[in-house]
């Protein structure tokens, strides 16, 4: 009886999973984890599974598919709980592969603090503070008191450059000051971690294989239907496109991208912050520049398709964090 009752239990699991529709909105919402719009989704043998119950065989028998890489298993470094994302090839926007990130660096929690802080500390960083007047001892003139004290039946006076007068100086006018204010290094690391984890759990990033090129044949137009296509243009939001490449040594590139402004904007990742990362409507970024947005100031080096920080070259490390163990970022399938 145990042995039937296990088995019909089974059998209305399996149905309830064929049920399943992993493209309500109501679902994703509820298990977030269950599927991703970049992934292809595996059916499951609902009918073998129901046969084999049915006719009383063993399902332990039954083998479950494996993900196949180009490594071998010893060569692979295993991550707890990664994170899966597509790689493209860029200009065909078609999926060349995956990448497993450590959940560290592109699944950090929402902290909407967080981001406030860092948007704050950049505003405040890119304030000129040049504004500046002339306060009353600054003027050029005489200080000689305009009249007497008494018996005049006017207002008490001093000198003429006072700030009630005409061509007199400014009361507590602005001068050049500093605006910007501190924060730290590792919450500010941090922001980045939290805008590219939430790009990435709304599908709105794009991880390119290659570097973001113009081809020598194609013209801005070119450009022009590759964001139509994909619908990254003005109408469905700007795209904000991120090359690890300076942008001097791409010419024509920035010269198209200048034509077709309203559709998207490129950046380098030493000009990219994270106010940029959460105006736009998706981020169209580079592997590498993806790597190096996440690790900041460590050094990273490769090892069998994988890429850990290395502390050894880093500029600013304390010598106590020169020992640190290096930590896998990401791995490259």
């Amino acid at each position: 009886m145990s042995h039937s009752s296990a088995s019909r239990s089974l059998l209305g699991l399996a149905k309830s999973f064929k049920q399943l529709n992993v493209s309500d909105p109501l679902t994703q919402c509820l298990a977030p984890r269950l599927t991703r719009n970049f992934a292809a989704q595996t059916q499951l043998p609902i009918s073998e599974i129901a046969e084999e119950i049915e006719s009383g065989l063993d399902l332990s028998n039954t083998a479950s598919p494996a993900i196949t890489t180009s490594a071998s298993p010893s060569e692979l470094y295993t991550l707890a709980h990664p994170v899966l994302a597509t790689r493209y090839r860029w200009p065909q926007i078609e999926p060349s592969g995956y990448a497993l990130y450590n959940p560290k660096y592109l699944d950090a929690p929402l902290r909407r603090d967080i981001l406030h802080r860092a948007v704050i500390y950049e505003a405040d960083a890119t304030r000129q503070g040049t504004a500046s007047t002339k306060w009353r001892f600054d003027v050029h003139g005489s200080n000689r008191k305009l009249y007497q004290q008494k018996g005049t039946g006017k207002a008490r006076v001093r000198d003429k450059k006072s700030p009630i007068r005409r061509g007199g100086g400014v009361a507590f006018g602005p001068k050049p000051r500093d605006f910007s204010t501190e924060l730290p290094s590792k919450v500010y690391r941090q922001a980045f971690h939290i805008a590219l984890s939430y790009r990435l759990r709304r599908n709105e990033l794009v991880i390119l294989d290659n570097a973001i090129e113009l081809p020598s044949t194609n013209t801005t137009r070119f450009l022009n239907n590759v964001f139509e296509a994909n619908q990254w243009g003005k109408g469905n939001g700007r795209s904000l496109l991120v090359s690890w490449t300076p942008q001097s040594r791409s010419a024509r590139l920035l010269e198209a991208m200048e034509q077709i402004g309203e559709h998207a904007e490129l950046k380098s990742i030493k000009d990219v912050d994270v106010k940029d990362l959460l105006m736009s409507g998706r981020v169209v970024i580079e592997r590498y520049a993806l790597l190096r947005l996440l690790c900041g100031e460590a050094g990273v080096f490769e090892k069998h398709g994988s890429y850990f920080t290395s502390w050894m070259n880093s500029v600013g490390i304390k010598a106590s964090q020169l020992h640190r163990e290096p930590e896998q970022i990401v791995q490259y399938l």
